[in-house]
């Protein structure tokens, strides 16, 4: 039966279907009532349940984010900093862990909490700019942020961008980001902000934001004033204006007074964990001195440099200042014939020229003439070949670097090297190349500053440092929070030069190898008083008349030490009641750095809560 109506007032008639009820939705319910009951699939349900489960806040104390991370596990003195960060310091705090400890984790949490809370969208990163790809894979894999790197003028539009500092402060750079309103500001390696004088402090100042995160290992290095500046730059006014904070808290411009009243002003707002603290665990350091006799002819460079250097210090009538850039010739003997060339060669230069040096110059050269292979870059290669995984060379000149870049690409083994003077973009493409095919990596003292490298297990030192610090930081980039395999350390020694009694000093005498790098830090403070350690070094090198005199000096060096080891760390409590020391003397600078040291050691950590 079919039935016309007329539509609306136009009097058209439109036609109907048939008004016979249509009982297809009817069957089609009584189908799913049969199957799951009248409600849903059940399958359907139970997924809606647990994305409603998924979204419960059971507490506003626990962090959120921890249910979006990609496969990071954070340790519990890393969950604790950013509770005390979101819930007693208001977003604004200076994270001041030891090298080593995670604070890229701790400020990611931090960042992540807030994002996944609504309370920030717009975030800037500005940190070295050899770190910077660094971090934006880190926030990204780990965390799960969609962070840029900086790279042209519209990526400044990103919600997440890292950035150098160096590229911020800049025009046309400076007045947009000057424009803009960011929601958090996370700055990594902020001690190099302690100078209130400089632009970049000045353009951070100037930059509008709500949160901010400031990360350095090292809040305060020489003078009190550097604290403060960090601090006003976080929060102004929380040690009030610089006459109030001097009057109250320094004495001499440099020292700390009223040290009870002044951890508890700093610990609202700096965060320091100590290695020494809790536990964290590492995996283990496993090292390997390897011993290597010189060829005849490596040997006899090595002596004839030896006597050119002390024949200039004696005629310097033992001023060890003017020695010291002579003092490398010797180490670099050690290294490679490429790069006491290269030193000779300015040396040279510089040198008058009707001076007899120049003439000495010139034999050291023919010497070098007669030297054809690098005993110690063949221990290099064995090693690496013996090795299944990844390998980084440490190098301290520039010139060993290229020889050995050359040496190994002539082998065929993919070589790459990384250095300070290398623009951020060659970095990242240079360490973008050792995490994927290259097998070797060969970084110079400059280059493998803050660069982490959990993925790779093996270093050779190729020569070694003469501050045990630098040593450490080496290790220390792969030695580290998200290392899973022990670390396989190789230190290649020369026997009979100035570099055997190195790694005896440091292996033997003081364990440097097995140090905390925070209880070396306090020992080197006390031992350098005086002088530091390269120009003790230096001394004991100059003036030994023989091997066995040298030996025995540098022994004395090792005993120094190893007294300090064993002494009790001074009391957090203990501190000097002038600038002058409680007899009355000056204090030297090392000292000064102890009192803060222990001002920032008593600082309170992290309060105590069960990770969620």
């Amino acid at each position: 039966m079919t039935r016309t109506v007329k539509e609306g007032g136009s009097g058209r008639l439109h036609p109907l279907v048939d008004l016979r009820m249509d009982r297809s939705w009817f069957e089609e319910l009584q189908a799913r009532v049969d199957r799951n009951g009248p409600w849903d699939d059940w399958t359907l349900y139970q997924l809606a349940m647990e994305a409603e489960q998924a979204r419960r806040i059971e507490s506003f104390d626990e962090l959120q984010c921890l249910r979006f991370l990609n496969g990071l596990e954070p340790m519990k003195h890393q969950t604790e900093t950013a509770v005390k960060v979101l819930h007693d310091m208001g977003g604004r705090a200076i994270l001041a862990d030891e090298v080593g400890l995670g604070k890229t984790i701790e400020a990611g949490l931090v960042l992540k909490e807030y994002m996944v809370r609504g309370l920030v969208r717009r975030a800037l990163i500005l940190v070295p700019a050899s770190l910077v790809l660094q971090w934006v894979r880190e926030l990204n894999t780990k965390f799960g942020i969609t962070a840029v790197a900086q790279k042209r003028a519209h990526t400044w539009n990103y919600d997440v961008v890292v950035a150098s500092i160096d590229t911020a402060k800049r025009e046309p750079h400076c007045d947009l980001l000057l424009s803009t309103d960011y929601d958090m500001l996370i700055i990594d390696e902020a001690h190099k902000l302690k100078n209130k004088k400089t632009t970049n402090y000045q353009f951070i100042t100037q930059l509008r934001k709500k949160y901010c995160l400031l990360l350095t290992a090292t809040p305060v290095q020489n003078d009190l004033d550097e604290l403060y500046n960090l601090i006003t730059l976080l929060k102004p006014g929380q040690l009030g204006g610089q006459g109030e904070f001097a009057s109250n808290f320094v004495v001499g411009k440099r020292m700390p007074k009223n040290e009870d009243q002044l951890q508890e002003a700093l610990s609202s707002v700096m965060i320091r964990n100590r290695r020494g603290d809790g536990d964290v665990q590492f995996t283990k350091r496993i090292v390997r001195n390897v011993p290597l006799r010189l060829s005849k002819e490596e040997m006899d460079l090595y002596e004839a440099v030896t006597a050119f250097v002390k024949e200039r210090y004696e005629e310097s009538g033992g001023s060890l200042t003017s020695m010291l850039s002579l003092v490398t010739l010797q180490r670099e003997v050690c290294s490679s014939r490429d790069s006491v060339f290269l030193t000779l060669v300015n040396l040279f230069k510089k040198t008058e020229e009707d001076s007899p040096v120049r003439g000495k110059i010139w034999e050291l050269i023919e010497v070098i003439k007669q030297i054809k292979a690098n005993t110690k870059a063949e221990k290099a290669m064995e090693l690496v070949r013996e090795s299944d995984g990844k390998v980084i060379i440490f190098t301290e000149y520039r010139a060993t670097q290229e020889y050995l870049l050359q040496y190994f690409r002539g082998s065929d083994i993919t070589a790459v090297p990384y250095r300070g003077g290398m623009g951020r973009g060659k970095k990242d493409w240079m360490m973008d190349l050792f995490r994927g095919r290259a097998k070797v990596m060969i970084a110079t003292e400059a280059g493998g500053e803050g660069i982490n490298l959990q993925f790779c297990s093996r270093i050779i030192n190729f020569d070694l440092p003469w501050n045990p610090m630098r040593v450490e930081q080496r290790i220390g980039r792969v030695h580290r929070l998200g290392q899973t395999e022990d670390v396989q350390v190789y230190n290649l020694c020369t026997l009979g030069t100035i570099e055997e009694h190195i790694v005896n000093l440091l292996h033997e005498k003081i364990d440097m190898f097995e140090s905390v790098i925070g209880e070396l830090d306090h020992i080197l403070e006390r031992f350098e008083q005086e002088e530091s350690m390269e120009q003790r070094l230096a001394r004991v090198m100059l003036e030994a008349p023989d091997d066995e005199a040298i030996a025995e000096g540098i022994d004395h060096l090792g005993r120094s030490l190893r007294s300090l080891t064993e002494q009790p760390p001074a009391s957090p409590k203990a501190r000097p009641v002038s600038a002058s020391g409680e007899d009355g003397r000056k204090l030297s600078r090392a000292e000064r750095k102890q009192a803060l040291n222990r001002l920032l050691d008593g600082i309170s950590q992290p309060v105590e809560v069960d990770a969620p």
